[in-house]
């Protein structure tokens, strides 16, 4: 019984053909931000603030609401649900705030679906003075993996400073292998979170992002403030992308219900990239699967944010699936 809600939910409202409608045309759609993992790899204080964040009547049966959309099927379910062609998974190495989702986790449920999922690995750094070779290692071991396209860190879960040289060595391997770096910006709402401006603030990724030009930065949130739900750091990373041609931009949850209830804030932060010349450094992600339907929630508001924001078909495209395609060396998808 304990997972039957979740279930009757994610079986419907099935969408029947991939993309979305923008503009009087259907475009692609590749999420590149999605979770997956179990719930028991997730400390207590989190599993309580998710089950907090699950809209009634789900938070009832929040392990498993979360069971339900965080395996291979339950995310590719939530892709029909809303056109998405492929979503990204993300491994996570963060104890003490978010928990963890190995690398060979997240390698074992792309084999379950390669066609449609796609991953980015990550590495422990709790222990870097003693074991920053071996992690290293081990990161180029994963993304020597079918389906692993990137890196994935947060400098604000997994405690180390943005500006801290010793941890370079990642960036160097970044760039060694070709593999994009996707990267937290700005304050996290999750217990455990280092919320102080070194391990949050986009300006102390700079000196990174100009001593690693060959790597590419992807400023994950737009450095949203997710505390006082405004647009934080947001001009801070319009300004480095705009200096640093290795510098992309991602959108996710920042525009959720959660996060942007009135539907603003997404809306003027589309405005203000597209007014700096960077719609073809915007790459879509949606911080899913949450909960069920929240991918096609996403992609809608997102999609209504680049209308109001002024981008045209082809810049939605771009931003939507295209841009993703020419950074990640994917095909963009066909409808």
């Amino acid at each position: 019984m304990r997972t039957l809600l979740p279930l009757l939910l994610l079986l419907g409202c099935s969408s029947s053909e991939l993309g979305m409608e923008y503009g009087g045309e259907r475009i692609p759609l590749i999420d590149m931000h999605l979770h997956t993992g179990e719930w028991e790899d997730i400390p207590t204080s989190t599993q309580r603030f998710l089950a907090e964040r699950f809209p009634f009547p789900l938070g009832l049966d929040a392990q498993g609401t979360a069971e339900g959309v965080l395996s291979a099927d339950g995310v590719v379910n939530e892709l029909d649900k809303g056109g998405v062609s492929q979503g990204v998974l993300l491994s996570v190495y963060a104890p003490r705030s978010v928990g963890i989702t190995t690398n060979d986790f997240v390698i074992g449920q792309l084999a379950e679906a390669p066609d449609r999922l796609l991953g980015l690995a990550s590495l422990r750094v709790d222990r870097w003075a003693e074991q920053k070779e071996e992690q290293l290692a081990a990161l180029r071991e994963a993304l020597g993996s079918p389906g692993m396209v990137g890196i994935k860190l947060a400098h604000a879960h997994m405690h180390f400073r943005m500006d801290d040289p010793a941890y370079y060595g990642i960036y160097e391997l970044a760039a060694e292998l070709g593999k994009p770096l996707y990267l937290h910006t700005g304050p996290s709402p999750f217990p455990g979170t280092n919320q102080e401006p070194p391990y949050t603030d986009p300006a102390f990724l700079e000196e990174a992002i100009q001593l690693h030009p060959d790597a590419t930065f992807i400023l994950g949130h737009l450095g949203f403030d997710f505390l006082n739900k405004n647009l934080g750091d947001l001009q801070t990373c319009i300004d480095l992308a705009v200096q640093y041609d290795n510098v992309f931009l991602e959108p996710s949850a920042m525009g959720s219900r959660g996060g942007d209830p009135d539907q603003l804030l997404l809306p003027e932060a589309m405005r203000r990239i597209r007014d700096a010349g960077l719609t073809d450094r915007v790459i879509y992600g949606s911080d899913g699967p949450q909960s069920p339907g929240f991918v096609q929630e996403y992609a809608e508001r997102t999609l209504y944010a680049l209308e109001q924001g002024g981008w045209t078909v082809d810049e939605a495209a771009a931003a939507m699936a295209g841009n993703f395609a020419r950074v990640f060396g994917a095909p963009t998808p066909e409808l």
